[in-house]
C-alpha cells in the first residue's frame, strides 16, 4: 500500500458494531474478491471487498474473517484467514503479510493460515446455530457476474444445509452508512488529497490543453502524496461533453471560452473523496456562463442547508427540485407556463437537472446507506446538483462532501475554491 498505517481502531470498532446486531451463537464468515481475469495471462488490479476491509483493513487476496463471539475457545471468537506465506510466489509477485503485521493493520491477534482453516471451521460450524453471509446487496448494482461471495453461498449451504442462515447485507445497509469519526479522518485526508491536486490544475488549465493532460495531472498529483489512485475513472469534461454525465473518454482539446467540468477524487486508505468543479478554460466566466454557474452554486449551498437529520433523500430531493424550478424560471431556462403544464412523475426542471442531487460515500464512491429513511447523524453525503444545456452546449456541476451532524452538517470540502471570484483569481496568479 502507498498510504501511511491507518489506525487499527477504525476496524475493531467496526468488528465491535458489527457483532453487536449477530443473533446469539452466531457465526459471520467473510471472504476476499476475486482475482478477476483480463486478458490472456493478465489479472485485473485487485480489489478487495469492501464489506472485508471495512471489518479487517486487510487488501490482500485470498483473505478471509470469521467472527464467532459465543465460541467457547476465546482465541477463535475473531479469527483472520491468509495465505500462507511462500517464497516462489513472492519472488513474481511480492512480499505477503506476515501474521504480525496483518495485527498491527486489522487489530484482530487471532491468524490461521487459508491451507489449515477447514478443519477448525467444520467444528465452529457445528457449535453455531445461525451462520450469517454476505452479499453484495448495493441497490445500485447492475453487475450479474456471480462474485466469489454467492459462490461460498453456494458451498456453504450445500456443506451445512441445516443451519439458519442469515444476511450480513442487512447489518452493512445499518452500519456502514454511519461514519465514525476515525473513519471520516481517513476520508479528510483523501479530501485534502483532492485539494491540493484541485488548485494546482488551476494554474495548469489554459486553451489548447487536451482532456487527457488534466487527467494525467490528477493522477501524478493523487501519486506523489500517497494516495492510492483514482477513487473512480476521473471525468474531464469541457464543452459539451460536460452534460454526460460519466465521459470518462477524457481525449478531446479544450478550447478558448468553453467551460470544463472535472468530476474526480483520490483514494486513500480504502476511503474516497468525491469532488466536482467547473471552471473557465480561459480562467474567465462569461456573463452568461457566471449567471448558470451562480444558480447552480445557490442549489449547491440550498441542498446543504437541507441535509440534516430527519429528512429522507425523497423529501430533500423534491425540496431541492422545488428550489431549482424557481432558478431554471429566473435564468430563462424555464417559462411560466412549462411549469404549470409539467408532468409531476417527470418535473420541467429535469429537462436541465437529470441526476440525483446527493449519494453516500465513503468505501464504496456510491456507498452503502439509507435511500428512503431518514437522514442519521453521522451519514456522509455528497451535494451535487448540475445544470446542463444542450442549447448553448454547457454542463456545469458543484459537489462537495458532507458529514451529517446532531443539528447539520459539517462541509468537509469547505476549503475547496468554489466560487466564481474564487476561481478565477487563482487561474489568473496561474
Amino acid at each position: 500500500m502507498k498510504y501511511l498505517p491507518l489506525n487499527k481502531d477504525i476496524f475493531i470498532n467496526n468488528r465491535k458494531r458489527f457483532v453487536k446486531e449477530l443473533q446469539q451463537n452466531s457465526i459471520a464468515i467473510f471472504v476476499s474478491n476475486d482475482e478477476f481475469p483480463s486478458n490472456g495471462d493478465a489479472l485485473h488490479s485487485f480489489k478487495q471487498n469492501s464489506d472485508l476491509f471495512w471489518l479487517t483493513g486487510i487488501e490482500q487476496e485470498d483473505s478471509m474473517l470469521i467472527l464467532f463471539p459465543d465460541n467457547v475457545d476465546t482465541q477463535y471468537r475473531e479469527v483472520l484467514v491468509l495465505v500462507r506465506p511462500n517464497e516462489l510466489k513472492e519472488k513474481w509477485d511480492g512480499k505477503r503479510l506476515r501474521a504480525n503485521e496483518a495485527t498491527a493493520i486489522s487489530g484482530i491477534q487471532t491468524i490461521v493460515w487459508l491451507d489449515s482453516i477447514d478443519a477448525l471451521l467444520q467444528t465452529w460450524i457445528h457449535l453455531a446455530d445461525n451462520i450469517y453471509l454476505d452479499s453484495n446487496e448495493n441497490d445500485r448494482k447492475a453487475n450479474l457476474v456471480r462474485s466469489r461471495e454467492y459462490r461460498f453461498i453456494d458451498e456453504m449451504k450445500n456443506r451445512y444445509p441445516l443451519h439458519n442462515y442469515c444476511r450480513a447485507a442487512k447489518i452493512f445497509a445499518k452500519l456502514r452508512g454511519i461514519k465514525t469519526k476515525e473513519e471520516v479522518e481517513v476520508i479528510q485526508k483523501a479530501i485534502d488529497i483532492t485539494e491540493n491536486t484541485f488548485r494546482k490544475l488551476l494554474g495548469f488549465i489554459q486553451p489548447g490543453v487536451m482532456e487527457y493532460e488534466i487527467e494525467a495531472e490528477i493522477m501524478h498529483s493523487f501519486l506523489i502524496q500517497r494516495a492510492t489512485g483514482e477513487a473512480y475513472g476521473s471525468i474531464i469534461a469541457s464543452g459539451d461533453r460536460a452534460r454526460i454525465l460519466h465521459y470518462v473518454s477524457n481525449n478531446q482539446e479544450c478550447k478558448d471560452g468553453e467551460l470544463i467540468l472535472m468530476d474526480f477524487g483520490a483514494a486513500y486508505g480504502g476511503y474516497n473523496a468525491d469532488l466536482t468543479r467547473t471552471v473557465p478554460v480561459n480562467g474567465k466566466f462569461t456573463k452568461r456562463q457566471k449567471t448558470v454557474y451562480n444558480a447552480c452554486l445557490h442549489l449547491h449551498n440550498y441542498a446543504k442547508s437541507l441535509l440534516k437529520p430527519g429528512i429522507s433523500i425523497v423529501d430533500y430531493t423534491e425540496k431541492v427540485g422545488e428550489e431549482a424550478t424557481q432558478q431554471f424560471l429566473k435564468i430563462g431556462l424555464l417559462k411560466k407556463t412549462d411549469v404549470k403544464n409539467e408532468d409531476k412523475s417527470n418535473r420541467a426542471y429535469r429537462k436541465y437537472l437529470y441526476h440525483g442531487i446527493s449519494h453516500h460515500l465513503g468505501i464504496d464512491v456510491h456507498d452503502l446507506g439509507t435511500r428512503t429513511a431518514p437522514i442519521q447523524q453521522g451519514m456522509l453525503f455528497t451535494v451535487e446538483p448540475g445544470i446542463y444545456i444542450e442549447e448553448e452546449q454547457m454542463g456545469i456541476r458543484i459537489e462537495n462532501n458532507l458529514w451529517i451532524t446532531k443539528n447539520g452538517n459539517i462541509d468537509l470540502m469547505k476549503n475547496i475554491p468554489i466560487t466564481v471570484e474564487e476561481i478565477e483569481t487563482l487561474m489568473k496568479k496561474g
